[in-house]
């Protein structure tokens, strides 16, 4: 049997399920996970789950046999959103975990998200897999298999930890908060539809649900709230309903999605500004806020106006998980909608978990999304510009971005080249994930943002590189 060694990407191994990721590629990364655990000299049960989408019972079962096979202990915690896979590793007697998600990807695609201990797998150890898969060496024995309901539990944790969302009186209009809050979500059919319609009512919400029936074809939109297309039915709800908030998960409901009152779409990053001005808040000034370079640059000035430290870093869930335990930060964020929650919670990204956070910073506010936003500068950017690019040529291109456009503005080399151009800014990254380029622009007024992306643009267009 030949695996491809492209499903093993830098954060998770991901395929099209049926070609390319198979019931026999699952029983493999069952045993190159044994072997792996094996080589750490780790023991121990792992938890297992698995999102909504139809191809995900076949490799369930296949994943799940190859690990008994290979004598690892199995705990079945049967179709729930990713962050209940996480939070299993922290509240299940267990040692890691594995999640089968497609997660935001096309509904023929699948997965596995691997973890270890209380953290995620990702990049070399993802590739010593993959070895390990190939070589076909794997531990044997007879391990043993029990199912564990989790979704009232985490309900009732993070119930307890937001409590019911009571009136305050803090901004314009002391009625938006608690059980006067009109909240719009968008569950997209994925498997965040099993957890929200338990969740929401127990923090005194009583939401208007769109899509909130667990069905992995997705036949109304795809799940993914990065894209606005896959918005538009939430955001004419919000305005039909005149409701204060909509929100959106994606397909395994690790990311978010957030419109305003007007139905305006709230990004990842003027997101993570209201996360991080409610801890700064709280907490005290001086604690590190991590997001990733794809982030617009109102996100550290307001960071920095708030008395926190900001720590732009790379692009990627695992990365960023990783530098916020680093730096003690209490949350980080994504452009994508991945918000990750140290103080107060477990510090891994959840978008469930971030809902019911967000609706209380506004219950305690008494101030919609737009109002908390009111005094963020709006610049104008394009959204995340993606051009093919072969996958043995785009770190290359990227290694000569930096070093011709340092040779002539201050560059930011975290993950890619950020070029600031004294008001403005422009991105090119390589994608861990696929062959392209990604970019970014950002500016001040129209005629600048041009002036940017063109001079980019036709750096990159001298290169081959058709964009």
């Amino acid at each position: 049997m030949a695996i491809s060694r492209a499903i093993f990407r830098e954060y998770d191994i991901r395929g099209v399920a049926g070609k390319d990721l198979t019931t026999e590629v699952a029983t493999a990364v069952a045993g190159a996970y044994a072997a792996f655990l094996k080589e750490k000299g780790v023991k121990g049960a792992l938890s297992v789950g698995r999102d909504n989408r139809p191809s995900g019972e076949g490799l369930h079962r296949a994943l799940v046999e190859g690990l008994l096979a290979s004598g690892l202990d199995v705990v079945d915690i049967g179709i729930v959103p990713t962050p209940l896979a996480y939070w299993s590793q922290h509240k299940l007697d267990v040692i890691g975990g594995i999640q089968i998600t497609g997660s935001h990807n096309p509904p023929e695609y699948n997965g596995f998200k691997l973890g270890l201990n209380k953290n995620s797998i990702y990049g070399a150890d993802i590739q010593r897999i993959y070895d390990l898969a190939v070589a076909g060496q794997f531990p044997r024995g007879k391990g043993t298999l029990r199912n564990d309901q989790i979704i009232d539990r985490y309900v009732d944790d993070i119930a307890a930890r937001i409590g019911v969302l009571s009136r305050k009186s803090g901004g314009n209009d002391p009625g938006i908060a608690g059980n006067d809050l009109k909240v719009v979500i968008d569950c997209g059919n994925g498997a965040g539809a099993l957890v929200a319609p338990k969740l929401f009512p127990r923090l005194g919400i009583k939401p208007r649900c769109l899509f909130c029936e667990s069905d992995g074809t997705f036949p109304n939109h795809h799940p993914d709230p990065t894209l606005p297309a896959n918005l538009e039915d939430l955001i004419a709800a919000v305005k039909e309903d005149q409701a204060d908030i909509g929100i959106a998960f994606d397909g395994d409901a690790d990311r978010i999605g957030v419109v305003d009152d007007t139905g305006e779409i709230i990004w990842g990053d003027y997101l993570l500004i209201i996360y991080a001005r409610d801890v700064l808040a709280r907490k005290g000034r001086g604690q590190s806020i991590v997001f990733d370079v794809k982030a617009s640059q109102a996100l550290p000035d307001a960071i920095e106006k708030a008395g926190g430290i900001p720590v732009m870093w790379k692009t990627g869930h695992s990365v960023i998980e990783e530098k916020l335990h680093e730096t003690h930060a209490p949350v980080a964020g994504e452009m994508s909608g991945h918000m990750f929650f140290a103080e107060g919670y477990y510090g891994f990204d959840d978008a469930l978990y971030g809902a019911a956070r967000l609706l209380r910073i506004i219950a305690d506010s008494g101030k919609t999304i737009r109002e908390l936003l009111a005094d963020v500068p709006r610049f104008v950017s394009t959204p995340e510009i993606r051009v093919e690019c072969p996958d043995d040529k785009k770190f290359g291109i990227v290694e000569e971005a930096t070093k011709y456009f340092s040779a002539r503005y201050d560059v930011i080399k975290v993950d890619g080249a950020r070029v600031l151009f004294g008001d403005g800014w422009g991105l090119i990254r390589a994608s861990n994930t696929q062959p392209v380029l990604v970019m970014r622009f950002e500016a001040p007024t129209k005629a600048k943002l041009d002036q940017i992306q063109s001079e980019m643009q036709s750096w990159l267009r001298s290169k081959g590189v058709k964009v």
